[in-house]
């Protein structure tokens, strides 16, 4: 599933600069329940995909387009850590769905599982807990839970998130480093309610995967991250990513942001062969509310750059945008990309953004592939009153291929979501 967005990778590159404190986390530890927050997400989606030149929707087997909706609901509960040298906390995680309209001629948007007979759930639902340990500045935690990191992401582009089944230790002991490893050894597809239910290209899902990654804030404005992940039987993969950023004044800025993989098959192989590097550089010109992005990709080796067993999210690359990665074998792919805040013109809340990606180059084994595709997106979220943090999103997509390496479709979604902190 392609979902990396540019605010995710600036979260990722950011994680490296908020470790400046003078006391230990541990030290200033409230206690259980006086840290404790509890925070519930509501989100509804529409989602039409609509193929194009009469192809197929190829899971239910007609012609023509997918299209679904439902509304979900996400609680999170984490409670703070109890007092001592050794803090002791617990996370508990609960979701659920509801389909709203949908039928098995028009599924396949991975919204929702099918049942036996072949049609979209009417409801989903599933939980999970983890208990964590924490000493001074460092954390483990063990259970179900979601991940962000550049080798091992969990993906919450539909309705409910994938989850992760696992052990993560993640260590702030020096200022402005940040350190961690993990080992997991299940996964839940966003429409999978059982703990081991996501599959890589028909294979037996997640077996165990192994990370490990490192963030550095060498100062203010520059960052670097190295990562690393041994995903058994499938393969293993590398990543570094470097973020700078120039203030060029007041309400001035240039931003250069560098990310890359390195990905080789290894023991069952039970992705297939996998043999990939690949990298973008994209940089960006922010003047007060306007942001001007121009970015380029490039893949090689005998693959595309694969991910999925090792979560939906496991993308960070400049490219990876509402339909297509544009991480095909050998692809050279280019962006051009306009952010508009609206806070500037005097409507706070309000945003636009509009982008285009173009590659070439692609080695399909039967000639040259090509493929673009045009982005146009507009969000709101209310500033005040009850129905404070409401965002209401549109996101619209064109995409087209050459018919040896993809299928034409026009992408629309409709979403609202509303967050909302109880404790």
């Amino acid at each position: 599933m392609r979902v990396m967005k540019w605010s995710m990778i600036a979260l990722a590159v950011a994680a490296g600069t908020s470790q400046l404190a003078v006391a230990s986390s541990q030290e200033e530890s409230k206690g259980f329940v006086e840290d404790s927050t509890l925070n519930v997400k509501t989100r509804a989606m529409y989602m039409n995909r609509d193929f194009k030149h009469g192809a197929g929707n190829s899971t239910s087997g007609t012609a023509g387009y997918r299209e679904d909706s439902g509304v979900s609901l996400l609680g999170t509960f984490e409670s703070g850590f109890t007092q001592g040298t050794v803090g002791v906390g617990v996370d508990a995680i609960a979701m659920g769905s509801a389909r709203i309209d949908g039928g098995s001629g028009r599924r396949g948007n991975g919204l929702f599982a099918n049942d036996s007979d072949g049609n979209p759930e009417k409801s989903q639902g599933k939980a999970g807990a983890a208990v964590k340990f924490r000493i001074s500045d460092t954390v483990l935690k063990y259970g179900d839970q979601f991940v962000a990191s550049p080798v091992f992401s969990t993906d919450d582009s539909r309705l409910m998130p994938e989850m992760t089944r696992g052990t993560l230790i993640t260590s702030k002991e020096i200022s402005g480093l940040e350190l961690s490893a993990g080992r997991f050894t299940s996964m839940s597809a966003q429409t999978g309610m059982g703990h081991d239910s996501i599959a890589g290209k028909g294979e037996p899902g997640l077996t165990s995967a192994n990370i490990a990654g490192a963030t550095y804030a060498f100062t203010d404005n520059f960052t670097g991250t190295l990562a690393t992940s041994d995903v058994e039987d499938y393969f293993k993969k590398h990543y570094l990513n470097l973020n700078l950023t120039a203030p060029l004044g007041e309400k001035q800025s240039l931003n250069f942001d560098l990310n890359a993989y390195r990905t080789k098959d290894q023991g069952k192989e039970f992705a297939g062969p996998q043999d990939n590097k690949i990298w973008s550089l994209a940089a960006a010109y922010a003047l007060e509310g306007h942001k001007f992005t121009l970015a380029y990709q490039r893949s090689s080796g005998d693959t595309g750059y694969y991910y999925g067993v090792d979560g939906g999210g496991t993308v960070f690359l400049a490219n990876s945008i509402q339909i297509s990665d544009f991480n095909g074998a050998e692809e050279k792919s280019w962006q051009a990309r306009y952010d508009l805040n609206m806070a500037s013109y005097g409507v706070p809340g309000l945003s636009f953004m509009t982008r285009y990606v173009k590659g070439d180059n692609i080695d399909t084994g039967a000639g040259e592939g090509k493929e673009h595709e045009w982005n146009l997106e507009s969000k709101y979220v209310l500033q005040e009153g009850p129905a404070k943090d409401l965002s209401l999103r549109v996101r619209y997509a064109v995409y087209r291929a050459t018919d040896n390496y993809s299928v034409d479709n026009n992408d629309l979604r409709l979403i609202v979501e509303y967050p909302l902190s109880i404790l």
